[in-house]
């Protein structure tokens, strides 16, 4: 993963271990020197579910995507996070054209764009076919500073879904994970970001589901008197038992 710093010409930073410290000391993995930034502000943990961002206590505010956070949230590429007046984007390393795509089991999938962030946050955007935002009779308006128009435009082709940026003004940096792109192929869990907005693509039939092998049923229980061998083998154990106690009881009641 990376940070890019926003309005800033400071290059970005790549990192790739579990924990990674942000603050205005120099033991963090990244300093940054800003007054509203404490010694240790924030951290963020990298494992296989993905991205947390823990804050530390009593410390200056902390926003991602515009939202505040005051102890934990979830990160995924293309959040942007402000802390002061430092404003970062995380984003990936991966080269978008050149990931691996899971393929869609059915061209036509149940697949939506869930708003996280900005003016449609809240409601739910079904792809179907095709979805254009922005577009003159487009039911989802994309509203973008100083009143800009724009279109971005979501659709199959060739049993892919594809995201068309090009009537976006270049200036609103159309981002997926966070990489600036104009055009690219999709996969569910995709952050589209435009402005301030945040889209996260949710295909829930886009994989076949799995298959479920059911288990084997459990071998019968083996009792220590069916391991013995058989029952008539029992019966001839505890006869002769007995009697042997009978012989005993017999031989000490003569003696005494």
């Amino acid at each position: 993963m990376r940070i890019e710093f926003v309005s800033s010409a400071r290059g970005d930073f790549h990192w790739s271990q579990p924990v990674l410290r942000l603050g205005r000391a120099d033991g963090n993995d990244l300093v940054v020197a800003e007054p509203q930034v404490a010694a240790h502000h924030v951290s963020i943990l990298k494992d296989r579910r993905g991205l947390t961002l823990e804050v530390a206590p009593s410390v200056g505010r902390v926003y991602v995507n515009a939202r505040p956070v005051r102890e934990r949230a979830l990160l995924r590429a293309g959040d942007s996070l402000s802390i002061g007046d430092c404003r970062m984007l995380i984003r990936d390393d991966d080269d978008i054209e050149q990931r691996e795509l899971i393929p869609a089991t059915d061209a036509h999938c149940t697949v939506a764009l869930r708003p996280v962030a900005g003016p449609l946050s809240g409601r739910t955007l079904p792809v179907g076919d095709r979805l254009e935002l922005g577009a003159p009779h487009s039911a989802w308006p994309l509203e973008l500073p100083q009143g800009d128009a724009a279109v971005l435009s979501i659709y199959w082709h060739d049993g892919a879904l594809r995201l068309d940026g090009s009537r976006v003004p270049a200036r609103h940096a159309l981002r997926l994970n966070g990489v600036r792109v104009v055009q690219a192929s999709l996969q569910p869990g995709d952050q589209i970001g435009v402005g301030a907005h945040r889209f996260v693509l949710d295909g829930p039939g886009w994989s076949a589901e799995p298959v479920i092998v059911p288990a084997p049923a459990p071998e019968p229980e083996v009792l220590p008197e069916d391991a013995a061998g058989p029952r008539g083998e029992v019966w001839w154990l505890i006869l002769t038992a007995a009697l042997l106690a009978l012989g005993i009881a017999v031989v000490l009641f003569v003696h005494f």
